[in-house]
């Protein structure tokens, strides 16, 4: 566990700025070229990175550590932890869960650090620009509150490497596709002759939905939001797969996927650029902006507060 990170609130800086710091790292070679329609990005330099064996040493030995330790067993311990009746769910708005994120950035220098919410609010404010359905512009907003996991000492978090970073399936093989694929030889799933093969415990077509992938913000949120809101599908498809690189990007784990996979497929695709390439527009004004986001966040969170 992470103490620093998750043991008080607001948490220590260091610790907030540490995570950021990997998170966009990683999203830097993650950059990729969608053929999408999206406008917001037409004249910005997408050049195809992803280059992950020439990747900083802060990302290889990130990626080393979560596939080693993102296994099966840890994978149903975390959902255990997350569906226990016992467990007190801290209850907030999302707005109110937007402002306790943004304390995981260090604001002392804003001419190299973007908060939390100034990147929620690019990504959404991208999306609103390119004329985008109101839903997908609320999922922009709060495709990243997954991170409050580190909030909540009781959901077991280690720190980073089940909270950031690409996402993939457990209980089957490890795909070559996935980044630095290599490093799940230490992962003890491997000498699982189930876990091991191709489709391990899951079946050919059996969606996604049905599909275990590796514990972190991503799955968290999705977890969350998908029976406390009146989000449609594609949203909860971006929510929980925009790090699932494998699958969307690279043509992993097709074999899986249902005839509802392929529509949401197209959904994350469409979604992702406005997650990695809105980082470099002007900063939002929260304050003008926040009472066009309440009103959006209250259209599709009836219940107006969560359960986290």
């Amino acid at each position: 566990m992470a103490p620093s990170a998750i043991s008080e609130y607001p948490p220590a800086q260091d610790a907030g700025q540490a995570l950021e710091s990997l998170s966009d790292a990683i999203d830097e070679v993650n950059c990729i070229k969608y053929d999408s329609q999206a406008k917001f990005d037409t004249e910005k330099d997408k050049t195809q990175f992803r280059q992950y064996e020439d990747a900083c040493d802060r990302v290889k030995n990130f990626y080393r550590e979560q596939h080693e330790k993102q296994t099966v067993a840890y994978n149903l311990a975390a959902r255990t932890r997350f569906n226990s009746a016992a467990r007190v769910r801290t209850e907030m708005t999302v707005w109110q869960a937007i402002e306790k994120l943004n304390t995981l950035v260090d604001e002392s220098d804003p001419d190299t650090e973007l908060s939390q919410i100034e990147h929620l609010l690019q990504s959404a404010e991208a999306i609103r620009r390119d004329g985008k359905p109101r839903w997908m512009q609320l999922t922009g907003l709060i495709h990243d509150l997954g991170k409050l996991m580190l909030f909540f000492p009781e959901l077991g978090t280690q720190g980073q490497w089940d909270v950031v970073g690409d996402t993939f399936p457990v209980g089957c093989a490890f795909d070559k596709r996935i980044v630095l694929s290599d490093t799940f030889a230490a992962n003890p799933d491997t000498k699982d002759p189930v876990f091991s093969s191709k489709f391990g415990i899951y079946s050919p077509g059996c969606g996604l939905d049905n599909v275990m992938l590796s514990w972190g913000h991503d799955e968290y949120l999705y977890h969350v939001v998908k029976d406390q809101s009146t989000l449609p599908d594609e949203a909860l498809a971006m929510i929980r797969y925009h790090s699932f690189y494998p699958w969307h990007r690279e043509g992993a784990y097709h074999e899986l996927m249902s005839k509802k996979d392929h529509a949401m497929m197209k959904a994350v695709q469409a979604f992702n650029p406005y997650d990695l390439y809105s980082k470099s527009d002007d900063v939002p004004s929260v304050e003008e902006l926040k009472p066009y986001y309440l009103e959006l966040i209250d259209e599709f969170f009836p219940q107006k507060v969560v359960k986290w």
